[in-house]
């Protein structure tokens, strides 16, 4: 067996974990890569469904969300024992575990993936700024893309730094949907029945456009990235633990910890973008078909411009996070999948590059309004990865050889493949029927 490289090598192992102190310090320790993890579950890719769901079926689909966090809390969870328990990464563990050519060939779709997921998030913090600045949106294209030089900048600080900033970027997030709610003023009763009340019809609206199984479907597709199970396996060995049972089962359940708080964050925040548009455009009957619209209707609506400003700054904020740990996970994948040695600034940037080629042609081809599709698009393309990543980590955190004492009980095994085969279906189902609605007349 091969030497086993160090995932990200220049922040690996450089957070201390203190011994003999309090449960609160250590969990303090912990803390933070989840919640690096977490800004991906409320990229722009995840606001084009939940403001879809929202406006054209209120608050009725509010309970997928609820069923999509925890799987996405159950997957993260297993990506952080991987982690944890071997020493390895996702891609790592795929290139060294599966047989010759397979390991090499699942970058591929891998990079794919990570380069659809930057796409979404370089658009949609593009046009967060066009709205805030009333900039071109490829001038705003370019400028949102050189945020990558400023985690370069507070990584080179250490990664408590770079985690800080996106913990920062979050509460923005997060602080301005508190305010939007209280404008919208939701009707809460409403809120808890879609929670509580799962409800599905299948049926098309009467005025045409998709049905609430379709949404539902694209909701959760949008949910569970495939690029955040290679980040958080990488993002957890940045702790310095001690390398026995006894440190590696007290890593893993305070980073259970960390990923409960971090992925029900997130969880909060697609609820709020959900419950906003129903108690605004469905109650209104407004159909939202891109991103702009919303902003522009919701301070009419609303009755106050400080709505549309507040939506504008959270969505900028949440492309400047989510394309933050993108470029990250890119960097990971490559040097684990092909064992590439480059310095980090290449492998962010030539990821940030290739992201911005289809954003720049579809903006000049089309404009602001091609935007829209792009983001469904990329959305699509992520589905199609997802089986390629799942599939493999519920595998090798299910090897007693690999995993050791942390490997996946068989309740949670069992647990861990259904919902890898309801994704897997559900994906190939919202592909199918993405494109077939593309090429019929």
């Amino acid at each position: 067996m091969l030497q086993v490289r160090k995932s990200l090598p220049e922040v690996h192992g450089s957070i201390a974990v203190p011994s003999g102190v309090g449960f609160w310090r250590k969990m303090l320790a912990f803390a933070g890569p989840a919640f690096l993890v977490s800004v991906g579950y409320m990229d722009p890719g995840n606001w084009v469904t939940d403001i879809e769901a929202g406006a054209r079926f209120g608050y009725q689909l509010l309970w997928v969300l609820l069923l999509s966090n925890g799987m996405a809390l159950l997957l993260q969870s297993l990506s952080a024992r991987l982690g944890i328990a071997t020493g390895r990464d996702l891609a790592q563990a795929c290139r060294e575990f599966y047989p010759e050519p397979w390991g090499k060939l699942l970058y591929i779709p891998c990079q794919v993936a990570i380069v659809a997921c930057d796409l979404a998030e370089v658009l949609g913090g593009a046009v967060g700024l066009s709205l805030l600045t009333g900039w071109p949106l490829l001038g705003c294209a370019g400028v949102v893309s050189v945020n990558v030089i400023f985690m370069f900048l507070l990584q080179a600080k250490g990664m408590r730094w770079l985690e800080a900033g996106i913990l920062s970027l979050v509460t923005v997030i997060g602080l301005c949907y508190v305010v939007e709610l209280w404008l919208a003023q939701a009707d809460w009763a409403a809120v808890l029945a879609g929670y509580l009340g799962p409800k599905l019809t299948g049926i098309r609206p009467a005025g045409g456009g998709t049905s609430d199984l379709y949404v539902a479907i694209a909701m959760i597709g949008a949910t569970v990235m495939p690029h955040n199970l290679y980040l958080h396996s990488a993002l957890v060995q940045t702790r310095r633990i001690e390398p026995t049972t006894v440190g590696k089962k007290e890593a893993a359940k305070f980073n259970l910890i960390d990923s409960a708080v971090a992925l029900n964050a997130a969880f909060l925040v697609n609820s709020a973008i959900l419950i906003l548009a129903a108690s605004v455009f469905f109650r209104n009957g407004v159909e939202v078909k891109e991103l702009r619209q919303a902003y522009e209707t919701l301070t009419p609506l609303v009755g106050t411009a400080f709505a549309g400003t507040l939506f504008a700054v959270a969505l900028l904020a949440s492309g400047q996070s989510s394309t933050l740990t993108g470029t990250l996970a890119g960097q990971i994948v490559m040097e684990g999948f092909l064992r590439w040695r480059v310095a980090p600034w290449v492998s962010r940037l030539s990821t940030r590059f290739l992201a911005l080629i289809p954003a720049v042609i579809v903006i000049l081809w089309r404009g602001e309004e091609g935007t829209y599709d792009l983001l469904i698009l990329s959305q699509v393309i992520l589905s199609l990865q997802l089986p390629f990543a799942v599939i493999p980590l519920i595998y090798f955190t299910g090897r007693k050889d690999l995993m050791g004492e942390l490997v996946t009980k068989p309740f949670w095994k069992v647990l861990a493949w259904g919902i890898a085969a309801l994704l897997t279906t559900l994906n190939v189902w919202l592909v199918y029927e993405t494109v077939l609605g593309w090429v019929a007349p």
